[in-house]
């Protein structure tokens, strides 16, 4: 999206020190006037004690120095690393300054601090449905800043999602941040509710290649950046990272899912089981033909195998039993 920011470059004759200067000279001034009209005795009429005509100069002067002090310091302005201010004059936008340092600029100029620096949220876990429709809980953590500083003065409305007290230039800063969290927040939100819904928590079947929020972290963090830059970049703000940091079922589900969790992990493990068991079985039957230790028919072959099984299968520690006469 185009935007309409720009860098308004200051130069020398912006130089903070240099008006402080000035504006030392002008008190100066000021005070040495002060003094001048208190000494000078041409300013009372010496038939009559009253003030002359000539009174009025230097008090005229008096007001208009001082007028001109009080709005040269309107104009001094310091900024810091990694922020910057938004100038307009008279309602019209006139570029954004990100030089650091000391700076006057004309007094007449509105200017608004913005901050772009990074910053961090953490979204709190939220209800959603997957695309399976089981309600799951995801929450997600977001660093962004800004990086359009028109676009994020003049594009949305953050008073509107902020208190209307205003106390200082500090308190106002803290109250234009919040609303720029409230914003991130909403379309936060939204986002991740619509990306969690195209996908499902988990899949059912374990040999499908699917993707799911739970085993596609990567693509579905790249996805779900994509669509918050999508919808932040009308404030002019820029995401950094934002990850998925809390997936799980919802608590009206959680104890079936995870029975069913439980039962394809026991599942699972005895295949793993039975097929280990098999192989030493097998392993066995062939040492016992190999080495001819003891011939055996096909009847005690299978006696044993399943012996061997139940030995081997068993969640429980089998208990021998030694047969002390003929094993016919």
């Amino acid at each position: 999206m185009e935007t309409k920011e720009f860098n308004k470059q200051l130069t020398g004759k912006n130089n903070g020190f240099l008006h402080l200067f000035f504006n030392l000279v002008m008190l100066v001034g000021f005070i040495l006037l002060i003094i001048w009209v208190a000494n000078f005795d041409g300013m009372i009429n010496p038939e009559n004690g009253e003030p002359t005509a000539l009174v009025l100069l230097p008090i005229l002067g008096s007001i208009v120095l001082t007028f001109v002090y009080i709005l040269h310091c309107v104009g001094f302005m310091i900024i810091q690393p990694n922020q910057s201010r938004v100038l307009t004059f008279f309602g019209r936008y006139s570029g954004t300054v990100r030089q650091n340092g000391f700076f006057w600029i004309n007094p007449f100029y509105a200017k608004r601090k913005i901050s772009l620096r990074a910053r961090n949220m953490d979204v709190p876990p939220i209800k959603v449905n997957d695309r399976n429709g089981n309600p799951i809980m995801i929450g997600l953590v977001l660093v962004w800043k800004i990086a359009d500083t028109y676009k994020a003065v003049f594009d949305i409305d953050v008073d509107t999602l902020t208190s209307t007290a205003q106390h200082g230039e500090q308190n106002q800063q803290s109250q234009q941040l919040k609303g720029y969290d409230s914003f991130v927040h909403v379309q936060s939100d939204a986002a991740l509710r619509k990306v969690a819904g195209h996908y499902a928590y988990d899949n059912i079947d374990h040999n499908s290649s699917e993707l799911t929020l739970r085993s596609g972290a990567e693509e579905i963090n790249n996805q779900l950046e994509e669509e918050l830059r999508s919808r932040l970049s009308i404030a002019g703000i820029e995401i950094v990272e934002a990850r998925i940091n809390y997936l799980a079922y919802a608590a009206e589900i959680a104890s079936v899912m995870l029975r069913r969790q439980q039962a394809d992990a026991i599942i699972s493990a005895r295949e793993k089981i039975v097929e280990g068991a098999v192989s030493m079985v097998e392993l066995a039957l062939n040492k016992l033909s190999e080495r001819e230790v003891v011939q055996l028919d096909e009847e005690k072959k299978a006696t044993m195998v399943s012996n061997l099984l139940v030995v081997l299968c068993a969640d429980e520690s089998a208990s021998p039993v030694i047969n002390t006469g003929s094993i016919y």
